[in-house]
C-alpha cells in the first residue's frame, strides 16, 4: 500500500474536503484521515497513481502540496537537516556579506551555487574571501538581528525526538551558526564548516576539509551506522544542490521550498507547507505534535 498526503500552508490553510474526496474517489483510495483540518490529510491507495505528477502540477496552482510514499516505514528514526534556507530562513553567508558591504555580489554567487550552476567548494572559498577583515563580533550580531527560524522547526524536532528519533544538523555553512541553531532547536549534533579567525577578525579563509555535498552523504552514512539503523530509516531535508546527495540516499528525501533544479530531482517536494510538513509526511496528526 501507498499513502497519498495532501498539504497546504499552515499560515493559510485551504485544503478543501471536496478536493481530498475527489482525489480519493478517482484513485480508489481508502477513507481519508485528516491530520489537521483544512491543512493536511492522507489516504491509502494500492499503487502510485499513473497520473500522479500531472495532478501534482494542477494542485501546485491551488497552493497544495502532494506526496505519495510506501506505507511501510514512513516514520523515521533519524532526521538529517540542512540549515540555511531550511531550518532557518536565511543564508548565513549572505547575511555576513551584507554586514561586510558585499551583499549583492555574494548573494548572486550563493544563488548560483545552490542551484547547481557553480562548484560548491570553489564558490564557498570565493565568498568567504570577500569577508576578510570582518570583525568576529559581527557573527553574534547577525545571529541576533538577521536570523529567523523556519516555522515548524521546533515542533518537528520535539515530536521526532519524543518518539525516539535522532536529529543531526549538517550544513555547508558555519559552525558559529549551526551550534546556536542546533542548541535552540534541540539537535543531537551538528556539522558545518569553520570560519578562520585571527586577532578578532575573519581571515577570509575557511577550514579544511570543506563540508559540501559529499560530506553530507558521509554524515548520513556515519551517523546511521553509529546508531545501528538503515539509511531507509532516515528523513533528510534540504533546498540546495549540495543537499541532493543526502536527499537521494535517505529513505525520505524532502526538498523544502527548494531551488527548481533541486526539486525536479526529488519525489518529495514541499513548496507551501512549513517544517511541520515533514511530520505530516510521516503520518503524525497535529494533535500529536510536541514542542
Amino acid at each position: 500500500m501507498h499513502i497519498v498526503t495532501l498539504l497546504t500552508s499552515p499560515a493559510d490553510p485551504k485544503l478543501a474536503q471536496a478536493l481530498v474526496d475527489s482525489l480519493r474517489n478517482a484513485w480508489g483510495g481508502s477513507e481519508a484521515r485528516w491530520l489537521a483540518m483544512n491543512e493536511a490529510a492522507e489516504f491509502a491507495v494500492e499503487a502510485v497513481p499513473g497520473n500522479f505528477w500531472e495532478v501534482w502540477g494542477d494542485l501546485q496552482g491551488m497552493g497544495v502540496d502532494m506526496a505519495v510514499q510506501p506505507e511501510a516505514g514512513r516514520r523515521k528514526k533519524m532526521l538529517l537537516a540542512d540549515m540555511d534556507s531550511t531550518m532557518i530562513r536565511q543564508e548565513c553567508i549572505d547575511e555576513l556579506a551584507e554586514e561586510a558591504g558585499v551583499g549583492a555580489h555574494v548573494k548572486e554567487i550563493t544563488a548560483r551555487a545552490m542551484n547547481g550552476e557553480l562548484d560548491f567548494e570553489g564558490a564557498l572559498i570565493e565568498r568567504v574571501g570577500l569577508l576578510k577583515d570582518l570583525p568576529e563580533g559581527v557573527i553574534g550580531k547577525v545571529l541576533e538581528e538577521r536570523i529567523e527560524l523556519t516555522p515548524g522547526g521546533r515542533e518537528l524536532l520535539a515530536t521526532m525526538r519524543s518518539n525516539g528519533a535522532y536529529a543531526a544538523l549538517v550544513s555547508g555553512g558555519f559552525t558559529a551558526f549551526t551550534a546556536k541553531v542546533a542548541a535552540v532547536l534541540g539537535f543531537d549534533e551538528n556539522r558545518a564548516n569553520t570560519l578562520s579567525v585571527e586577532g578578532g577578525v575573519l581571515t577570509g579563509e575557511v577550514g579544511r576539509p570543506i563540508l559540501g555535498r559529499e560530506a553530507k552523504v558521509q554524515a548520513l552514512e556515519e551517523i546511521s551506522a553509529r546508531l545501528g539503523i538503515e539509511e531507509a530509516d532516515v528523513m533528510a531535508v534540504g533546498d540546495g544542490a549540495n543537499d541532493l546527495g543526502m536527499l537521494g540516499r535517505a529513505g525520505s528525501g524532502v526538498a523544502l521550498h527548494a531551488k527548481p533544479s533541486v526539486a525536479a530531482q526529488c519525489d518529495l517536494r514541499v513548496n507551501f507547507g512549513d517544517l511541520t510538513a515533514l511530520l505530516y509526511l510521516q503520518g503524525y496528526p497535529k494533535s500529536d505534535f510536541a514542542g
